[in-house]
């Protein structure tokens, strides 16, 4: 297994684990590596629009469907709470964890909270209406904003 491969592979399993942003000393003890490969690969796998980086190169906003900043769609599942980037990835941790869920979230029109709950095999029936303002091929361009 490659480097890259090895350092996104502990990423996510700190993710699961704790439902925090591992920091690089983080990743790098978990693999026994130095912190500077870590860093460099952390470049390398940003390239490739797996890791979103904050502006010191070092810290992660996002490693897909986790978020490394709290946000408004925290997600529940076996007593450790995630923070997802948007309601997508919400529904995206319980599938990445394997583990029913439960998603806490609110309507971006009404700030109605709402409380999904999310089994091995999806979400439980809801009328619900899932609205993207971005076309998901323009996500990328600001992916934070999305």
């Amino acid at each position: 297994m490659d480097f890259d491969t090895r350092v996104k592979l502990a990423i996510y399993n700190h993710f699961a684990t704790t439902g925090l942003a591992p920091a690089p000393a983080e990743v790098a003890t978990s693999m026994d590596a130095q912190v500077e490969n870590v860093l460099e690969s952390y470049q390398r796998l940003r390239a490739q629009r797996l890791l979103v980086l904050e502006a010191d190169g070092a810290s992660i906003r996002m490693a897909p469907p986790f978020s490394g900043v709290p946000t408004q769609h925290a997600v529940e599942a076996n007593g450790v709470r995630y923070f997802a980037n948007c309601a997508w990835d919400a529904l995206g941790i319980p599938a990445a964890l394997q583990k029913a869920a439960t998603v806490h979230s609110r309507c971006a029109q009404s700030g109605e909270a709402f409380h999904l709950h999310v089994g091995t095999r999806g979400p439980e029936p809801s009328d619900w209406l899932f609205h993207c303002l971005v076309p998901a091929a323009k996500w990328w361009d600001d992916i934070v904003f999305t």
